[in-house]
């Protein structure tokens, strides 16, 4: 994993850890800062989130959070149930199961068995307030676009 992007980031992320952690959550692994050149906060997985926390429902770029769950429908819910919509990853074995539930998030982005796997014919960005338009892939270029309607009544 590699730095955050500048020092405000850096400080935000560390933030969101901070009050996780002041919210209940723990850390699974990592969760700290390291020290030395660079904005590097180690890969860190949360657990004993509540679906409430700030640390669930807004984007933290690199870090997350593992809540387990009981139906596939109550986790689509769950999921589903934020303003936020860059990116999903799911890990299982049934593939199938995986493809229906990646047709049902509302994300722009959906991994499966795999996570930031990029490539540039792939068009890459989020729904709700993760942003608008695409990167990358031929629909970047909608971007660049600028269509127009005329009516004429003959």
């Amino acid at each position: 994993m590699g730095p955050l992007v500048s020092e405000e980031q850096l400080q935000r992320v560390c933030n969101y850890l901070e009050i996780g952690m002041a919210e209940g959550a723990k850390a699974a692994s990592g969760g700290r800062r390291i020290d030395g050149k660079g904005y590097f906060v180690e890969p860190t997985v949360l657990v004993e989130t509540k679906d409430y926390m700030k640390v669930v429902q807004e984007e933290i770029f690199g870090r997350g959070a593992a809540i387990p769950f009981d139906n596939p429908e109550e986790l689509l819910t769950r999921a589903n149930d934020s303003v936020y919509g860059l990116a999903a990853g799911i890990w299982t074995h049934d593939v199938s199961k995986a493809h229906r539930t990646a047709a049902l998030l509302r994300a722009g982005t959906v991994w499966i068995n795999c996570y930031n796997i990029f490539d540039a014919a792939l068009p890459f960005g989020g729904y709700k307030q993760s942003g608008w338009g695409r990167e990358m892939g031929k629909d970047v270029l909608n971007l660049y676009t600028q269509t127009k309607a005329v009516c004429t009544r003959l």
